[in-house]
């Protein structure tokens, strides 16, 4: 149960378990894992643990280094540093060992919930030189660490070219902020103290807004009938399912909005309106503005 007054350490943790176990989250992770073959962690906010180990897909090399203390302690200082700085925006930066890194922050309502991290990748293939720097280090810690086998596992790392990792931060960024939109409707649900059903019916709505959502599709996925669950929903949200829905698009929009690049109409279709037309009426309704007064608006107060 998150509590309002609980530290943000605390709601940062239970908050990530509840995504973790989100059917939005398992899929994502899955995928992640076929289409890449790298590891992912979603990870709380001031997480002390060793990222991706034991995960699917770990490095070799991270695996045989996290058994050496120094280098383990190393990883877990570069972890830190790598999370502190991606506290607003992704950050990409190279560990000791030579392999890459990123966190892509997730948000909600403001407030930094945790990261999405990913990496343990070479962004060009090895030269037999490159080991050296490495190999130093680790006998300078530890004369009996098993260097050839180290050196082995850093040359069969995973290598990807910068254009192909940077497409894949791209992804990333647009999961986060999709998990950004599902905590949002965990923290409302549990704040107001709802019902399971209606914090799980807003937490599908948050994963399934950009599709084509029906009222009988929400139902089905909370077990309820249609006009059962029309009526539940009205009696805790205050709003029809089509003004929720309408409020959960236009709120994504003006998030998206933020970016200056962003066109509306991208934007739109993002958040899961079907035509321009019906987009501009909605959020003239729900926004008391059009999208692009709105859009003007913001932006001049935006940083760059």
């Amino acid at each position: 149960m998150i509590d309002s007054g609980d530290p943000p350490a605390r709601r940062s943790r239970l908050l990530v378990e509840q995504l973790k176990r989100s059917p939005v989250y398992r899929d994502y992770e899955r995928a992640f894992h076929a289409a890449t073959g790298l590891p992912l962690d979603l990870r709380p906010v001031e997480s002390f643990d060793p990222p991706h180990q034991g995960a699917p897909n770990e490095s070799r090399l991270c695996a045989l280094l996290a058994a050496v203390p120094p280098a383990c302690a190393a990883c877990l200082q570069f972890t830190r540093r790598l999370e502190e700085s991606a506290q607003t925006a992704p950050r990409t930066r190279k560990c000791f060992a030579g392999l890459w890194e990123t966190s892509v922050p997730v948000r909600a309502a403001g407030a930094l919930v945790g990261c999405l991290q990913t990496g343990q990748v070479l962004l060009r293939r090895p030269a037999p030189a490159d080991f050296a720097l490495l190999a130093r280090q680790l006998a300078a810690w530890d004369s009996r660490i098993p260097v050839r086998e180290v050196e082995a596992a850093y040359v069969g790392s995973r290598v990807l070219t910068a254009a192909q990792y940077g497409a894949l931060v791209r992804l990333l960024t647009t999961f986060a902020r999709h998990l950004g939109a599902v905590s949002d409707q965990l923290v409302v649900g549990e704040e107001r103290g709802e019902s399971p059903l209606i914090a799980r019916a807003r937490a599908y709505i948050a994963e399934h807004q950009a599709e084509d959502l029906s009222l009988s599709e929400v139902a089905s996925a909370v077990h309820l009938s249609a006009f059962y669950f029309c009526k539940m929903f009205k009696q805790a949200t205050g709003l029809t399912f089509t003004d929720y829905l309408a409020h959960i698009r236009v709120e994504r929009v003006k998030d998206l909005l933020l970016d200056r690049r962003r066109r509306i109409s991208e934007a739109a279709f993002e958040a899961g309106f079907q035509s321009l037309s019906q987009f501009n009426r909605v959020f003239r309704r729900v926004a008391g503005e059009p999208p692009t007064e709105y859009r003007d608006r913001v932006q001049k107060t935006a940083p760059a």
